[in-house]
């Protein structure tokens, strides 16, 4: 399986220490994010599940099976640079190599979280 946690850490030359690996398993997050791609114009509305390290896209909190999965190791959290043109509040960069997306919350509670 492409997107277990050995994977991609042989994958993308990470590590993780036991106390990484016991914060991931306790650790679980859910709510709808705004999505945008590095060179798109307009924002996708999904519910997102961040587990294991990872961030499944799902279309609504009630789908059964993800859109998307987004194995998060080995990537930055950042906010936007000015030359990145995000003009909105709540917004949060992940970046690995020249792979980037934006996240926008819709409140600053969501953001923070």
């Amino acid at each position: 399986r492409p997107n277990t946690i050995t994977h991609v850490c042989w994958y993308r030359n990470q590590s993780l220490s036991l106390s990484d690996y016991l914060c991931m398993i306790q650790n679980q997050l859910s709510g709808y994010l705004l999505r945008k791609f590095k060179n798109s114009n307009g924002w996708q509305k999904l519910w997102v599940v961040f587990t294991n390290f990872c961030l499944f896209f799902y279309k609504t909190h009630q789908d059964d099976f993800p859109l998307a999965s987004l194995p998060l190791l080995g990537y930055a959290v950042s906010a936007p640079a000015e030359a990145d043109g995000i003009q909105k509040d709540y917004v949060f960069k992940l970046q690995f190599k020249s792979h980037v997306y934006f996240f926008r919350a819709e409140s600053k509670y969501t953001f923070e979280r």
